[in-house]
């Protein structure tokens, strides 16, 4: 670890950054450039106390979940990722096998849907980010790792993952789900993909009986309902769109036409309050 270095790593890149590039309300003056250090321990969910001693060469070493937070808080690039996980003292993530690293520009494009729920999540269906609304709807699934991150493998062993959907909708979810699935095992080709599957094969006959038909169907556009506890039904139309390149996807869910959805949304969103974790999608 090079805290020396790490700390003005840290310090340049904070000051590069304006409040409107991370999707926060400016301000008429400042007396310094760039972002505030409070806002930076807020974007990356950590104390303002430990960030500062971060810039400060007094804190200890950070982990790599830290390091994570703060790559997505000062939006750099992949080659800034690695050279922040070196400065820490710790190997960067194995680019051929990691697929956590949001890009900038998908980040900036989160940062401007404000007014409807939308995520970045891996073509596996694990969540990396999500803005405040979908945390309402959804509940936070950012720290959920392993299989039980991806929402297909919570589908189909975690009988909770589908207390938010009308039980008439849980057989169409399962469909897509699998199909959905398949067409990024095979697009990826890798062994975490391949993992998931075998899991998925031993733990849940539904899923077996539903591989075996084949189907295969990028998720792209669809209805989508959500029995919320707090404001009542949700219909959203919702559309994934896939980076192929990074295998990441932005889900944006807009409100249904003709449905009570953005007044329900709107409440949502005044009251603060995000939902009891509920692994849906």
């Amino acid at each position: 670890m090079d805290p020396k270095q790490l700390a003005d790593f840290l310090r340049v890149r904070r000051e590069a950054l304006d409040p409107g590039d991370v999707g926060l309300p400016g301000t008429r003056r400042r007396r310094t450039p760039g972002l505030r250090r409070e806002e930076v321990a807020h974007l990356a969910d950590m104390s303002t106390d430990y960030y500062t001693r971060l810039e400060q060469d007094r804190a200890p070493q950070p982990s790599p979940d830290m390091l994570r937070a703060i790559t997505r808080a000062l939006r750099l690039t992949l080659d800034e990722r690695d050279h922040l996980f070196r400065l820490a003292g710790h190997p960067p993530p194995d680019r051929s096998s990691s697929d956590d690293h949001v890009s900038p520009s998908l980040l900036a494009a989160l940062d401007r849907l404000s007014d409807v729920p939308a995520q970045v999540m891996t073509d596996l269906g694990a969540t990396l980010v999500q803005n405040g609304l979908a945390r309402s709807v959804f509940g936070d699934l950012t720290a959920l790792r392993g299989p039980t991150g991806t929402v297909v493998y919570r589908w189909f062993t975690d009988p909770g993952a589908r207390a938010g959907y009308p039980v008439q909708d849980h057989a169409t979810e399962s469909r897509a789900l699998v199909a959905d699935l398949r067409a990024a095992v095979v697009r990826r080709d890798d062994a975490q993909a391949k993992d998931l599957v075998k899991r998925l094969l031993r733990a849940s006959p539904e899923f077996e009986a539903l591989w075996r038909l084949h189907a295969v169907g990028v998720m792209r556009g669809r209805r989508k309902r959500i029995q919320h506890p707090e404001v009542g039904l949700l219909q959203f139309d919702c559309q994934m769109l896939l980076d192929e390149e990074r295998t990441q996807i932005l889900a944006l869910f807009s409100p249904a036409p003709g449905t009570p959805t953005a007044e329900r949304l709107s409440l949502l969103g005044s009251l603060g309050l995000p939902a009891a974790q509920r692994p849906t999608r």
